[in-house]
């Protein structure tokens, strides 16, 4: 994105941001106002209040200007609900109250709780938390082991939807990912909480498929899976100051599962924190793969406490060990930079870097690593960390803790 569509897209966030915490004259003033309440809504949690959902929205949809679908203070049933565009104007989805998800097993196997779908200049705001209601499908997936696994709910997706924000949102206990962004551009999450519990399936926090320009910033994750997780046809992705346990860390792929997929790039994860996750900055692809490109990728400043595998690039993934090993993975990995990471490993390899033997890494970069060993009990052990490499090729620049198992290291450089 050019500068001056930087500069425009930051104006926009500035202004629906005023716009939604300005007093409550200017409010009135500005904006069109669609309460709930008024289309039949309850906050009383038993009443089904989709269809007064739905009307409010179609309403502020219509029409144009600065339009705000207002859910008060209470607790709101809401069964799977999509919300569609293309509106007239910008539009909030402005949460004060509780929104609980159905439980029952009609609602099980779609795709969505709460959806959103062909939005220009959406925000989602307000203090308010979404409840998935995830235990009551917990025990039922079986995605782990069973490729054709049938769907469970999203908590909010996103489709086609573009120059958005959310903020100011609590998402617990999905039935699945809390957030799932595909095929959009220009959405900025910033002060986010999710949550779900560390044994919880597939409760990735954020999960972004074939999207560009996404910001997620000053966040809390805790979840049973990725905190992150950034799928094929990620582009210029920024994760800055969030911090991530339980969880399975910060993950781009699996890629190369599918044919014909799109390349990742332009990825950073910045000045964030995991505390003890499963995995911690990882790059996965399937072995064997379908051929795909994942590059320009930056790791940096980011502390790692009580994580296993805190750097970690694999190669070899396939969770149901159904895979079968004809060929290797075909996903080319290249220009992936590992800055500034310290802290404590749980398992003894902390730098494990596993690439493809027919597609080998290449110029992956370690800069200043500095990662002890805690022997999985969380004290220090008289055992050292450890690295491991295979079909690696890239440079090691400054202190190197545990020591590099990349071909070339300058460990008596300074960092730059």
């Amino acid at each position: 994105m050019g500068s001056s569509s930087n500069s425009v897209f930051q104006c926009f966030l500035f202004m629906m941001f005023m716009f939604l915490y300005g007093n409550q004259q200017v409010q009135a003033a500005a904006a069109n106002l669609f309460n709930v309440l008024q289309y039949g809504a309850s906050g009383d949690g038993k009443t089904d209040n989709s269809k007064a959902f739905t009307n409010a929205w179609k309403q502020a949809c219509q029409s144009g200007g600065n339009s705000v679908v207002l859910i008060p203070l209470g607790t709101y049933l809401v069964l799977p609900t999509v919300f569609q565009g293309p509106c007239k104007g910008a539009i909030a989805f402005q949460v004060k109250g509780l929104l609980r998800a159905p439980t029952d097993a009609a609602s099980l196997h779609l795709d969505h709780w709460i959806s959103f779908r062909y939005i220009d200049r959406l925000t989602i705001t307000g203090g308010g938390s979404l409840d998935g209601q995830g235990a009551s499908a917990w025990p039922y997936n079986t995605c782990l082991t069973d490729p054709n696994c049938p769907p469970f709910p999203v908590t909010l997706r996103f489709d086609f939807v573009t120059n958005s924000w959310i903020n100011h949102i609590t998402s617990i206990n999905s039935k699945n990912f809390h957030f799932n962004i595909f095929a959009s551009t220009n959405i900025r999450i910033h002060q986010v909480n999710i949550s779900a519990p560390g044994d919880s399936p597939n409760t990735d926090g954020i999960h972004i498929g074939d999207s560009t320009g996404i910001h997620i910033s000053d966040s809390e994750i805790a979840t049973g899976d990725d905190c992150v997780s950034m799928g094929p046809g990620s582009q210029n992705i920024n994760i800055t100051n969030v911090h991530c346990g339980p969880g399975h860390g910060f993950s781009v792929g699996s890629l190369g599962k599918s044919p014909n997929e799109k390349d990742v790039a332009g990825v950073t994860v910045r000045n964030c924190t995991l505390t003890g996750t499963l995995n911690g900055l990882r790059i996965k692809t399937w072995s064997p793969s379908h051929s795909s490109r994942c590059s320009d990728v930056t790791f940096e400043h980011v502390n790692v406490e009580n994580v296993n595998n805190p750097i970690f690039i694999d190669q070899n993934y396939c969770p149901s060990h159904k895979c079968g090993r004809q060929w290797e993975s075909r996903v080319k990995i290249q220009g992936v930079r590992f800055r500034n990471i310290w802290g404590s490993s749980s398992s003894r390899i902390a730098v494990n870097l596993q690439c493809s033997r027919s597609t080998p890494c290449e110029n992956i970069e370690l800069r200043n690593i500095n990662i002890d060993y805690n022997g999985g009990g969380g004290g220090a052990t008289a055992a050292a960390a450890a690295s491991s490499c295979s079909n690696v090729h890239g440079v090691a620049y400054g202190e190197q803790h545990p020591p590099s198992c990349m071909w070339k290291s300058f460990s008596t450089m300074s960092a730059q």
